[in-house]
């Protein structure tokens, strides 16, 4: 008996939580955002099979990660990827939908009387009492003009209704006492700037000023064919679903622009455009060559002090060790901006040094060749640590019976390191290096702090350093340029996606190779 009273117990709390659910879906759908509530609705509706049915026990402990793993790896990837296919920037920001209807709601002065109103306070709400001002600016009415007054208004933080109407003062039971202060009027100019007054003669006035409301009429009125005809000018614009603007009869566009899919017009562009593609490839170009020497000099420095290290005869080697590991120690973006202050051309220490002995002060941040050494020297010294530490630990795993060996047979070092040392570590330290050489790919932070870039190229269409590397490069045009042309920097992400991608299969498959030859 009490077995059944449980099951059904948990059958009802399995119906007031699906309700839940689904009542929440509705909420987000009656938005407007349907895809969300149907995502919403499949993630739900899975999770409740999971954890109710039996058949999906196993999947309970599954289900967590991923769901974390679609939301935040698979969804950014998918939705980089998609608008990378459209024309997305900060003067295409809207839906087609959301455009017309920012173009529909402009309006311009209508003919009719315009009003002085002020705000009066009424128990909790609100109301607005206006004053017709005469034609002539400073003429006085030949007569008293009517004054008129709303409804009760609750002038909160949501938006008041579309129209309210007005009466006569005279026939109303409110009297008005001092009007609200001009703080408390500028603190509720949103709310008021939305509200839309019929006077008694039909007239509808909307705010037209800070102390002012005026008949307005639109400025656009929509046709049959979709066109919306310009009512001062007369002119028609027509939307153009390729460029995302409403277009001129001369052919201009209206802001604002909307979204449309492009296809791959911004792969396209970094390949096809010249204005683009001097700058793109030489990015790509300087991106690769940072990486892989970055990648090369930590490997020389890193392994070099290993070696060194190494040597039982080198006194205070710990202290050493501990003293060349400091600089990964401590944190990457620290010792950057250090740098930064190192390398100042006017008053850089390294500079002062310089010009103590060779008589030069070498302009870092302005030559484009000086800036990528001083980026590869900065980047060496945050790197060798981490290699020197790998090379330590596998040169700990030779055996010492070959050094043994090769001090018989009289061998130097040299021969040593090249005979031995370096082909046992080759391998089990190549995965790492293709790894480095992937974070390098991408190391935003260096290129951020150190140069952001620069110096620039001259005369590109978008913003584009001479020491930028493809992350940076896409950081700047997404938020840095003055269009801000997110599908154009969405692409070069996919793009960079792909390639880290590739490096990534090619880590795992040197990884496979290495463990199946220790094997």
């Amino acid at each position: 008996m009490a077995g059944a009273w449980a099951r059904r117990l948990r059958w009802l709390l399995t119906a007031a939580v699906a309700l839940t659910l689904a009542g929440l879906a509705w909420l987000v759908a009656s938005t407007g955002q349907a895809w969300l509530a149907a995502a919403w609705l499949v993630v739900s509706g899975l999770g409740l099979y999971v954890y109710t049915a039996r058949p999906a026990y196993t999947w309970r402990y599954l289900f967590p990660g991923l769901l974390g793993m679609a939301i935040f790896i698979v969804f950014p990837i998918a939705y980089t990827v998609r608008v990378g296919f459209t024309n997305y920037s900060s003067r295409n920001l809207l839906t087609f939908e959301r455009a017309t209807a920012y173009l529909l709601d402009e309006t311009i002065p209508g003919q009719g009387s315009r009003y002085a109103f002020t705000l009066h306070r009424d128990g909790p709400e609100f109301r607005l009492v206006f004053t017709p001002q005469p034609e002539e600016e400073g003429a006085a009415p030949a007569s008293p003009p009517p004054v008129f007054v709303t409804g009760p208004l609750a002038l909160l933080a949501s938006r008041p209704p579309d129209v309210v109407a007005a009466v006569p003062l005279a026939s109303a039971s409110f009297q008005p006492g001092e009007p609200l202060p001009l703080k408390e009027l500028i603190q509720r100019r949103e709310v008021l700037a939305h509200l839309k007054v019929r006077l008694p003669d039909g007239t509808q006035v909307s705010m037209a000023g800070l102390r002012e409301f005026a008949p307005q009429r639109p400025l656009y009125v929509r046709e049959a064919d979709g066109s919306l005809v310009n009512q001062q000018t007369g002119e028609r614009l027509r939307p153009d679903h390729h460029l995302g603007f409403y277009l001129t009869p001369a052919g201009e566009p209206v802001r604002p622009g909307f979204k449309v899919d492009v296809g791959f017009a911004n792969y396209v562009r970094m390949i096809a455009d010249p204005d683009f593609r001097g700058p793109f490839l030489a990015i790509f170009t300087w991106t690769v060559v940072f990486s892989l020497l970055t990648v090369l000099f930590t490997l020389v420095v890193g392994c070099t002090l290993a070696v060194v290290l190494n040597w039982e005869a080198l006194r205070f080697r710990g202290g050493y060790r501990t003293l060349l590991f400091l600089p990964y120690a401590v944190p990457a973006f620290i010792s950057i901006l250090v740098f930064r202050g190192l390398f100042n051309q006017n008053f850089g220490e390294i500079n002062l040094v310089l010009d103590q002995l060779l008589g030069i002060r070498p302009a870092w941040f302005a030559d484009p060749l000086l800036a990528k050494v001083m980026i590869l020297i900065v980047n060496t010294w945050l790197g060798y640590p981490y290699v020197m530490v790998l090379c330590t630990g596998l040169i700990k795993a030779i055996p010492s019976d070959l050094y043994e060996a090769s001090a018989v047979e009289g061998a130097s070092p040299f021969t040593n390191f090249f005979k031995i040392t370096a082909p046992l570590i080759i391998k089990p330290l190549t995965p790492l290096l293709v790894a480095s050489f992937a974070f390098n790919f991408n190391n935003f932070v260096l290129i951020s702090l150190l140069t952001n870039g620069r110096p620039d190229f001259l005369n590109t269409k978008v913003p584009a350093g001479t020491n930028d590397i493809l992350v940076s490069y896409t950081y700047r045009i997404a938020f840095q340029d003055s269009g801000q042309n997110f599908g154009l920097a969405a692409a070069i992400s996919t793009v960079i996606f792909f390639l880290v991608a590739i490096l990534s299969v090619v880590n795992l498959r040197l990884t496979r190779s290495a463990a199946e030859d220790r094997r």
